[in-house]
Protein backbone atom coordinates (compact mmCIF):
# COMPACT_ATOMS: atom_id res chain seq x y z
CA UNK A 1 0.00 0.00 0.00
CA UNK A 2 2.89 2.35 0.83
CA UNK A 3 4.38 1.73 -2.64
CA UNK A 4 1.03 2.58 -4.23
CA UNK A 5 0.89 5.94 -2.39
CA UNK A 6 4.51 6.67 -3.25
CA UNK A 7 3.77 6.15 -6.96
CA UNK A 8 0.29 7.70 -6.96
CA UNK A 9 1.33 11.10 -5.60
CA UNK A 10 3.85 11.94 -8.38
CA UNK A 11 1.44 10.63 -11.02
CA UNK A 12 -1.40 12.79 -9.66
CA UNK A 13 0.93 15.81 -9.50
CA UNK A 14 1.94 15.33 -13.14
CA UNK A 15 -1.68 14.91 -14.24
CA UNK A 16 -2.67 18.08 -12.36
CA UNK A 17 0.23 20.03 -13.91
CA UNK A 18 -0.72 18.81 -17.41
CA UNK A 19 -4.29 19.93 -16.79
CA UNK A 20 -3.07 23.39 -15.78
CA UNK A 21 -0.96 23.63 -18.95
CA UNK A 22 -4.02 22.81 -21.08
CA UNK A 23 -6.05 25.47 -19.25
CA UNK A 24 -3.34 28.09 -19.89
CA UNK A 25 -3.28 27.36 -23.62
CA UNK A 26 -5.19 30.03 -25.59
CA UNK A 27 -8.08 28.92 -27.78
CA UNK A 28 -6.38 30.61 -30.74
CA UNK A 29 -2.61 30.63 -30.20
CA UNK A 30 -0.46 33.32 -31.81
CA UNK A 31 1.42 32.48 -34.98
CA UNK A 32 4.04 34.12 -37.12
CA UNK A 33 4.79 34.05 -40.83
CA UNK A 34 8.06 35.55 -41.98
CA UNK A 35 10.25 35.73 -45.02
CA UNK A 36 13.37 37.56 -46.07
CA UNK A 37 13.75 39.03 -49.53
CA UNK A 38 17.18 40.53 -50.07
CA UNK A 39 18.05 42.28 -46.81
CA UNK A 40 14.43 43.02 -45.91
CA UNK A 41 12.29 41.01 -43.51
CA UNK A 42 8.51 40.77 -43.78
CA UNK A 43 6.80 39.44 -40.65
CA UNK A 44 3.14 38.76 -39.87
CA UNK A 45 1.98 38.23 -36.27
CA UNK A 46 -1.55 36.79 -36.01
CA UNK A 47 -3.95 34.69 -33.97
CA UNK A 48 -4.50 31.20 -35.42
CA UNK A 49 -8.15 30.21 -34.97
CA UNK A 50 -9.10 26.54 -35.04
CA UNK A 51 -12.09 25.27 -37.00
CA UNK A 52 -13.51 23.10 -34.17
CA UNK A 53 -16.17 21.55 -36.42
CA UNK A 54 -17.57 24.87 -37.63
CA UNK A 55 -18.57 25.62 -41.20
CA UNK A 56 -16.20 28.58 -41.15
CA UNK A 57 -17.13 30.25 -44.39
CA UNK A 58 -20.78 29.08 -44.67
CA UNK A 59 -20.84 29.05 -48.47
CA UNK A 60 -23.75 30.90 -50.00
CA UNK A 61 -25.45 34.10 -48.87
CA UNK A 62 -23.71 34.12 -45.49
CA UNK A 63 -20.14 33.67 -46.71
CA UNK A 64 -17.72 34.67 -43.95
CA UNK A 65 -20.35 36.23 -41.69
CA UNK A 66 -19.47 33.97 -38.77
CA UNK A 67 -15.90 35.28 -38.57
CA UNK A 68 -16.21 38.94 -39.56
CA UNK A 69 -17.72 41.91 -37.79
CA UNK A 70 -19.45 44.38 -40.03
CA UNK A 71 -18.04 42.69 -43.13
CA UNK A 72 -14.38 43.12 -42.10
CA UNK A 73 -12.35 40.28 -40.59
CA UNK A 74 -9.19 40.76 -38.54
CA UNK A 75 -7.56 38.00 -40.64
CA UNK A 76 -7.02 35.82 -37.60
CA UNK A 77 -8.26 35.76 -34.02
CA UNK A 78 -8.13 37.98 -30.94
CA UNK A 79 -5.52 40.76 -31.21
CA UNK A 80 -5.43 42.47 -34.62
CA UNK A 81 -3.17 40.82 -37.17
CA UNK A 82 0.00 42.87 -37.75
CA UNK A 83 2.36 42.99 -40.72
CA UNK A 84 5.81 44.54 -40.45
CA UNK A 85 7.88 45.14 -43.56
CA UNK A 86 11.41 46.56 -43.69
CA UNK A 87 11.03 47.45 -47.39
CA UNK A 88 8.37 49.09 -49.54
CA UNK A 89 6.17 46.44 -51.16
CA UNK A 90 4.11 46.57 -54.34
CA UNK A 91 0.69 44.96 -54.62
CA UNK A 92 -0.12 45.39 -58.29
CA UNK A 93 0.56 49.07 -58.99
CA UNK A 94 0.03 50.11 -55.34
CA UNK A 95 2.94 50.81 -52.98
CA UNK A 96 2.87 49.79 -49.31
CA UNK A 97 5.59 51.83 -47.56
CA UNK A 98 7.95 50.08 -45.14
CA UNK A 99 6.38 50.05 -41.68
CA UNK A 100 3.89 48.25 -39.47
CA UNK A 101 0.21 47.77 -40.28
CA UNK A 102 -2.93 46.09 -39.01
CA UNK A 103 -4.28 43.63 -41.59
CA UNK A 104 -7.95 42.97 -42.35
CA UNK A 105 -9.99 41.34 -45.10
CA UNK A 106 -13.41 41.77 -46.64
CA UNK A 107 -14.68 38.33 -47.65
CA UNK A 108 -16.60 37.21 -50.70
CA UNK A 109 -16.81 33.72 -52.23
CA UNK A 110 -14.81 34.55 -55.34
CA UNK A 111 -12.51 37.35 -54.12
CA UNK A 112 -11.28 38.79 -50.84
CA UNK A 113 -10.08 42.35 -50.34
CA UNK A 114 -6.85 42.49 -48.34
CA UNK A 115 -6.62 45.68 -46.28
CA UNK A 116 -3.51 47.25 -44.73
CA UNK A 117 -4.46 49.87 -42.15
CA UNK A 118 -2.69 52.36 -39.91
CA UNK A 119 -4.90 51.33 -36.96
CA UNK A 120 -2.76 50.20 -34.03
CA UNK A 121 -3.42 46.93 -32.21
CA UNK A 122 -4.63 46.84 -28.62
CA UNK A 123 -2.99 44.27 -26.38
CA UNK A 124 -6.37 43.58 -24.75
CA UNK A 125 -9.98 44.35 -25.51
CA UNK A 126 -10.33 46.82 -22.61
CA UNK A 127 -7.20 48.85 -23.36
CA UNK A 128 -7.99 52.58 -23.57
CA UNK A 129 -6.23 53.72 -26.75
CA UNK A 130 -8.18 55.72 -29.35
CA UNK A 131 -5.55 54.98 -32.04
CA UNK A 132 -5.77 51.20 -31.68
CA UNK A 133 -8.46 48.53 -31.98
CA UNK A 134 -8.93 44.96 -30.73
CA UNK A 135 -9.42 42.58 -33.63
CA UNK A 136 -11.64 44.44 -36.08
CA UNK A 137 -13.97 45.94 -33.47
CA UNK A 138 -14.15 49.66 -34.16
CA UNK A 139 -12.53 49.34 -37.59
CA UNK A 140 -13.21 52.24 -39.93
CA UNK A 141 -11.82 52.52 -43.48
CA UNK A 142 -10.51 56.08 -42.99
CA UNK A 143 -7.15 54.62 -41.84
CA UNK A 144 -6.75 52.24 -44.79
CA UNK A 145 -3.33 52.58 -46.40
CA UNK A 146 -3.80 50.01 -49.18
CA UNK A 147 -6.54 47.68 -50.43
CA UNK A 148 -5.87 44.90 -52.93
CA UNK A 149 -7.76 41.89 -54.22
CA UNK A 150 -6.97 38.30 -53.29
CA UNK A 151 -7.98 35.40 -55.50
CA UNK A 152 -9.85 32.64 -53.66
CA UNK A 153 -9.79 28.95 -54.50
CA UNK A 154 -11.46 25.99 -52.83
CA UNK A 155 -9.00 23.28 -51.83
CA UNK A 156 -9.78 19.57 -51.94
CA UNK A 157 -8.57 19.34 -48.36
CA UNK A 158 -9.44 21.34 -45.27
CA UNK A 159 -6.94 22.86 -42.85
CA UNK A 160 -8.11 22.89 -39.23
CA UNK A 161 -6.03 25.82 -37.92
CA UNK A 162 -5.72 28.98 -40.00
CA UNK A 163 -2.30 29.73 -41.43
CA UNK A 164 -0.78 32.76 -43.13
CA UNK A 165 2.20 31.99 -45.31
CA UNK A 166 4.48 33.35 -47.97
CA UNK A 167 4.62 31.15 -51.06
CA UNK A 168 6.50 31.21 -54.36
CA UNK A 169 9.11 33.57 -52.87
CA UNK A 170 11.87 34.79 -55.20
CA UNK A 171 14.48 37.56 -55.04
CA UNK A 172 11.81 39.94 -56.37
CA UNK A 173 8.75 39.05 -54.26
CA UNK A 174 6.26 36.28 -53.63
CA UNK A 175 2.66 35.51 -52.76
CA UNK A 176 0.86 36.42 -49.53
CA UNK A 177 -1.51 33.52 -48.74
CA UNK A 178 -4.17 32.74 -46.15
CA UNK A 179 -5.52 29.17 -45.82
CA UNK A 180 -8.30 28.09 -43.51
CA UNK A 181 -10.88 25.34 -43.84
CA UNK A 182 -11.01 24.68 -47.59
CA UNK A 183 -10.48 28.32 -48.64
CA UNK A 184 -7.12 29.54 -49.92
CA UNK A 185 -6.81 33.26 -50.63
CA UNK A 186 -3.67 34.74 -52.15
CA UNK A 187 -2.23 37.84 -53.77
CA UNK A 188 1.17 38.45 -55.35
CA UNK A 189 3.53 41.15 -54.10
CA UNK A 190 6.98 42.39 -55.04
CA UNK A 191 9.69 44.59 -53.59
CA UNK A 192 9.28 48.18 -54.76
CA UNK A 193 12.02 49.37 -57.06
Amino acid sequence: MKTFRTLALPILALAFAAGLDAQDRPASPRGEASTQIGDAWIVVDYGRPIKRGRDVFAMGGGYGQGISTGGVWRLGANKSTRLMTEADLMFGDQRLPAGEYSVFAELAETEWTLIFSSWGAKEGGREDNPDAIWGSYGYTPDRDVLRTSMGVTTSEMSIDQMVILFTDVTAEGGTFSVWWDDQLASTPFSLAK
